[in-house]
């Protein structure tokens, strides 16, 4: 190929690479195609193997996309580790065996990254091929930049929801805390209602507005008073009938058009109402009952049953299990009692992860064993637990959302799922740090000041690479997995084991 029609052809290939790079944020993809291109380039002899490594805040290369290579996430595989230096010129540079050409990433004022791209042993690419890869470098950057762009409006867009969503929040636990010291109610219901809808078939979209309006099944008791609302022994009739009230006034609150308050709107009306039509306040009946409040009836009932309340103990769980299974096609849909039954071992798990009372280090948990992960990112084993089974239980559950979070990144789900699991996971990080605190307080733990400050280190730095999400999204994913992994496990190995010795703690349970 003489020059000219070396010229012709990069030109095709930048004006190619333009148009691939342009349709989606799969840098992956990108990679894929740009090495079909250079079949078309003969003459660049690159081999079909790539990465793309982009600095992140602190001047530290992460792996983003590759081809042809392990992934950051097999251990000893990442090339991060090389010994890149910035240049404003393409280069070479060598790992072990492999030859890899170097092509800087710019950005406004400085470099961004940097784009691997394997080489054959041999070549010795002339000036022109030099300074063809470095401009191609600079497409690659407008490409790059434009993927980091359109994953941080991922990232804004997500905000702005759960902007909008807040306030449905926040009157939610309002109307939880005035009744409930723990606000954990409101947790249990509104999870276990998650389990049972996943269990019974609703669409992802469905269960994340279920999750949102489910908060607002008792927002309604915010126009109760208190002598009946906060009364420690048993209604009157006539203290149940305004006790009644609740949901009218709560359907009152919640008017609007908007498909979240819609949602909410219906439970918090219809939670009571009756599968054979003998509920309040309208007496609906079977389908006509909207499918969320059908949900939220069960889930409500089985916290309310298995739960301590000044007036009653709580029930054993399998009496409540039976009795709900007593009111399949009267109180409640029979499809969703099943769809309950089927989500049992995620909602047993649930109520211990979300319990109002102090953690018993000697109460042993006997839960149902749920489907383990074909692939993980952080892997528990045996030498992990610590002794007390709700602790486990807890650290189990952290390990699963940390999982949850790798399987958003690999399976590129975009940012904006990563942020909600990461939202999800430092919520739960707060619900456990919280327990494990006050389990240390009453059992009188030496090094609880020590605990409490590492637990406000750990969610000081994830709201430090939550806010680096905003900067890159591409980097600030897999900062957030590295730091998961090595501080999850390395707290629990060094930290969480010592309390192993509360088991012996006299005079427990």
């Amino acid at each position: 190929m003489d020059k000219d029609q070396e010229v012709l052809a990069i030109s095709k290939l930048v004006f190619e690479l333009t148009l691939a790079g342009g349709t989606d944020s799969d840098l992956d993809g990108l990679l894929v195609r740009l090495l079909e291109v250079f079949k078309g380039l003969p003459a660049i002899r690159v081999l079909p193997r790539a990465v793309i490594l982009l600095l992140n805040p602190r001047g530290r290369f992460v792996q983003v996309a590759q081809h042809g290579v392990p992934p950051p996430w097999v251990e000893g595989s990442s090339l991060e580790s090389l010994p890149l230096e910035p240049q404003s010129q393409a280069h070479t540079v060598m790992t072990g065996n492999e030859r890899y050409f170097a092509l800087p990433l710019p950005g406004d004022d400085k470099l961004i990254g940097i784009a691997l791209l394997g080489m054959e042993q041999d070549w010795q690419p002339d000036v022109f091929e030099v300074e063809f890869m470095t401009d191609l470098g600079i497409a690659l950057s407008g490409l790059v930049n434009r993927c980091v762009v359109m994953e941080t409006l991922r990232v804004r867009e997500i905000e702005l929801e759960d902007a909008r969503t807040d306030a449905i929040r926040r009157l939610g636990a309002a109307s939880e805390y005035r009744d409930n010291e723990t606000g954990l109610h409101v947790m249990r219901m509104t999870n276990y209602a998650g389990a049972i809808a996943k269990a019974l078939g609703l669409s992802e979209s469905q269960r994340e507005r279920l999750s949102i309006a489910a908060p607002m099944h008792d927002v309604g008791k915010i126009g109760i008073a208190d002598a009946i609302l906060l009364k420690p022994s048993r209604l009157t009739d006539e203290e149940f009938s305004v006790m009644m009230t609740h949901t009218e006034i709560g359907e009152r609150i919640l008017r609007g058009s908007d498909a979240l308050i819609e949602a909410a709107r219906e439970i918090a009306v219809s939670h009571h109402e009756s599968w054979d039509g003998s509920g309040y306040p309208k007496g609906l009946k079977g389908e006509e009952i909207p499918v969320f409040a059908r949900i939220c009836a069960i889930a409500d009932v089985f916290d309310a049953l298995t739960s301590h309340r000044p007036y009653k103990e709580a029930w054993p769980v399998n009496e409540a299990i039976q009795w709900i299974h007593g009111q399949a096609g009267k109180k409640f849909d029979p499809v969703v009692v099943d769809a309950f039954d089927q989500a049992l071992p995620q909602i047993l798990r649930i109520r211990e992860l979300y319990r109002d009372d102090i953690i018993n280090p000697n109460q042993v948990l006997t839960l149902p064993e749920l489907p383990s992960r074909e692939r993980g990112w952080v892997i528990w084993d045996d030498s992990l637990s610590i002794g007390i089974d709700t602790i486990d239980a807890h650290h189990h559950y952290l390990f699963d959302l940390t999982n949850d979070l790798f399987d958003s990144v690999v399976q590129k789900l975009g940012a904006k799922e990563v942020v909600r699991v990461l939202k999800t996971l430092d919520q739960y990080a707060q619900v456990h740090f919280q327990a494990e605190e006050r389990m240390m307080e009453h059992y009188g733990y030496p090094a609880l000041d020590n605990q409490k400050l590492q637990h406000h280190g750990f969610r000081e730095k994830l709201k430090e690479l939550y806010d680096e999400l905003h900067i890159n999204p591409l980097t600030a994913q897999f900062d957030v997995l590295n730091f998961l992994k090595k501080w999850l496990v390395g707290h629990i190995w060094y930290e969480d084991a010592k309390l192993r010795h509360l088991v012996t703690v006299p005079g427990t349970a």
